[in-house]
């Protein structure tokens, strides 16, 4: 619980990026962090794991049926945001997608 509640609180270091990915369904698992998405790239379940034996953390993009989608490991504390928004929300056209999402004005 300690492990999600401290990426919890980093990840929330970022609002703006942090809930541009659409993120619910928050849930301690062991030695990490699950929570569902609804990015532009990704649609589905992440989960941030603490690995003890580099002391980085690995990142697992899952489909909504558990099927694992995309595997990164090695990721410094500092680096969490930027991977994980790279693989579920920033894209190619980025702004473009967000105007005709929300039919936001040029």
């Amino acid at each position: 619980m300690k492990t999600a509640n401290y990426l919890l609180s980093i990840l929330k270091s970022n609002l703006n990026i942090f809930w541009s990915w659409g993120s619910h369904k928050f849930v301690a698992i062991e030695n990490g962090l699950r929570f569902n998405v609804d990015g532009f790239i990704h649609k589905g379940i992440v989960e941030i794991i603490y690995n003890e034996g580099s002391d980085l953390f690995d990142i697992k993009l899952l489909s909504n049926r558990l099927k694992e989608v995309k595997f990164i490991e090695g990721i410094y504390i500092d680096q969490l945001i930027d991977v994980i928004d790279d693989n579920v929300e920033c894209c190619k056209n980025y702004e473009q997608r967000v105007r005709d999402k929300y039919s936001l004005p040029l």
